[in-house]
């Protein structure tokens, strides 16, 4: 069962992050987050209470410390990836969230099989090839040009920090799932609505949409819900089985992401992209053996 909700998360995580790009492409990035999460909010909530449970202050602490922070990731990444390298952030990130959760879960003794092992490692190695754009940021009137050190090891840092605030979320909502039902996750969300909107006022960014017609909010307000679900079904994998297995699994997402660009955007893929879908089907297969 932690293999389905695991993947079931990353679908819908992937899925999410694909939609919150759309919308961002039209409206700037904080709009989109505060839709988003105010929609998670309220579906947080109903869900909570459609299927409810112990109320308990320490699951709640846990979820809205691990909404906060993961909303502090999400801007960071995407600051990081405004201005740096999209293919050093994203990797770099996607890599670190994982690392965080997994050395936790080895610290509180979990140790998985050997095939378990090297799947793990597949899929963290996808992660990177899945996320890798190729892209460069600097151009002239003679072509493109690599970008700098200095601006490599800025995009690293972004990575590093957006990284550890996402593998910090990943435990975190763990934590706080492990005190309640689903009242945690919508703390979750409550966290990070509150984090992006304390970055819009320390930006005076309005967080309210103009002139973006009725597409941007229903695509934001759907993003908000599938990030919810996703949500629900990476806390129900932790709880069906070994967390540093479900937290691999759920991290998979940059691959339906570049999936659903190729389909719905007919974007292409690069080479590396295509051996990092491979290696992370293999990756499962050894983890579920």
């Amino acid at each position: 069962m932690v293999i389905l909700l695991g993947l079931a998360a990353a679908a819908l995580y992937g899925s999410g992050d694909f939609l919150g790009g759309l919308a961002s492409r039209k409206t700037p990035v904080l709009v989109v987050l505060t839709l988003a999460d105010t929609a998670g909010v309220i579906g947080g909530i109903l869900a909570a209470t459609l299927w409810p449970g112990p109320i308990r202050l320490a699951g709640l602490a846990w979820g809205v410390s691990g909404g906060a922070i993961g909303g502090i990731g999400m801007i960071i990444f995407y600051v990081g990836l405004a201005a740096g390298p999209m293919s050093v952030v994203a990797p770099v990130s996607g890599v670190v969230a994982v690392v965080v959760p997994v050395a936790a879960a080895i610290a509180e003794g979990e140790r998985p099989g050997t095939g378990a092992i090297v799947g793990a490692i597949l899929c963290l190695v996808a992660i990177v090839l899945a996320s890798t754009t190729g892209e460069n940021d600097q151009a002239s009137a003679g072509g493109t040009l690599r970008p700098g050190r200095a601006q490599t090891r800025r995009a690293i840092l972004y990575g590093i920090a957006s990284g550890t605030a996402f593998g910090i979320f990943f435990l975190f909502i763990r934590n706080a799932g492990e005190s309640g039902q689903l009242w945690p996750v919508a703390a979750g969300r409550i966290g990070e609505l509150a984090a992006v909107l304390f970055a819009a006022v320390m930006m005076r960014t309005s967080p309210v949409p103009r002139g973006a017609g009725r597409t941007v909010p229903l695509t934001a307000v759907a993003v908000g819900v599938i990030d919810v679900i996703g949500n629900i079904c990476y806390v129900a994998a932790t709880r069906t089985g070994m967390f540093g297995v479900a937290v691999v699994l759920a991290s998979l997402y940059p691959g339906v992401t570049v999936l659903l660009a190729r389909v719905v955007l007919s974007e292409r893929l690069r080479w590396v992209q295509r051996v990092g879908l491979v290696l992370a089907g293999i990756g499962v297969l050894l983890i579920s053996a």
